[in-house]
């Protein structure tokens, strides 16, 4: 089961408050020999199963939102993880939303503001495909683009420096924590893929014409700043894990490892609420009983009906 701690070392998964993060002590690769690709392939499937049962209790239970945040470097498998771990959703109450680069539209509000509207309501989960966070990332290896946001009093890129971003880990922190206080549930994931598995994603995109579509040029633009994105990756999931907030490094090299992981944490999470189908009162149970047999009243009336129709019929034809 995706709960067994044997299979999924949820503690080796996650970033303790206040740990200083370097992303090159973590793995990238599946190391354990208790799992191979086809034996998590058929927990992936029960698994989703699973989520699903606690995912309708969830949305029952009307008290509580889940945020899951999935952030990696580009072809590390979000998309993927998305479709196979939560293909056993009901769609009414799950919503996927993938954020690319922000419009003039978007600009003209707080970085927060077009996340926000994407969060999920009482019983509901959503899924940030990339997130709030790419403001304290792909902004941090280009901090020139903050001066699209005119913010007031930074208007040269010099003074987008190290205070800037402990306030903006600040200002991210606070934010999470309003939203944990009123009942939503967050999860923060980053698949954590190599420099030389990203490379045979990328060739396998631009050789495969079915894959053509997910290759861009700028891809391979960024891949050139990888430090870069590795070191603000290690600052950001060092400011902001939190325990209403915690951050999941998750190995990308093996898909199938990576896929099973997220169902893991996600399934553990969830464990922890005490969540539960609503229970009815006797007066409501009452109720039910009366509407009952006002049916099953409905269904002698109507057969009874039919009875009568045809004795008349019978009658006629004499």
């Amino acid at each position: 089961m995706l709960t067994d701690e044997k299979l999924i070392d949820l503690k080796a998964l996650l970033v303790k408050p206040g740990k200083n993060v370097k992303l090159s002590n973590y793995s990238t690769k599946y190391k354990g020999k208790s799992l191979n690709k086809s034996e998590s392939e058929l927990l992936l499937e029960a698994g989703r199963k699973h989520l699903a049962e606690v995912q309708d209790k969830l949305y029952a239970h009307n008290k509580y939102a889940v945020l899951i945040v999935l952030q990696a470097m580009d072809a590390a498998g979000k998309d993927g993880a998305v479709k196979h771990i939560m293909s056993g959703f009901n769609p009414l109450g799950v919503k996927v939303y993938s954020f690319k680069a922000p419009t003039s539209h978007e600009l003209d509000h707080d970085y927060f503001w077009r996340h926000t509207l994407a969060l999920p309501g009482r019983g509901e989960i959503a899924i940030h495909n990339r997130s709030h966070y790419e403001n304290v990332l792909v902004t941090k290896v280009h901090p020139e683009w903050i001066l699209n946001e005119n913010i007031p009093g930074v208007d040269n890129a010099k003074k987008v420096d190290k205070k800037f971003w402990e306030q903006r880990y600040k200002q991210i922190r606070r934010f999470e924590k309003n939203l944990a206080d009123n009942g939503t549930i967050i999860m923060k994931f980053f698949l954590h893929v190599s420099k030389k598995e990203q490379k045979k994603r990328f060739l396998e995109r631009i050789e495969d014409p079915g894959k053509n579509w997910k290759f861009s040029l700028s891809d391979l633009k960024e891949r050139a700043f990888w430090d870069d994105y590795q070191n603000a990756y290690s600052d950001a999931l060092s400011a902001t894990s939190a325990e209403h907030a915690p951050w999941f490094v998750i190995p990308a090299d093996d898909k199938w490892y990576a896929r099973l992981a997220i169902a893991s944490v996600i399934a553990r999470q969830f464990e922890k609420l005490d969540i539960s189908y609503p229970t009815v009162s006797p007066a409501q149970k009452e109720e039910l009983q009366k509407a009952k047999l006002k049916l099953m009243a409905e269904e002698e009336n109507g057969k009874e009906a039919k009875k009568a129709k045809a004795k008349k019929r019978s009658s006629r034809k004499k």
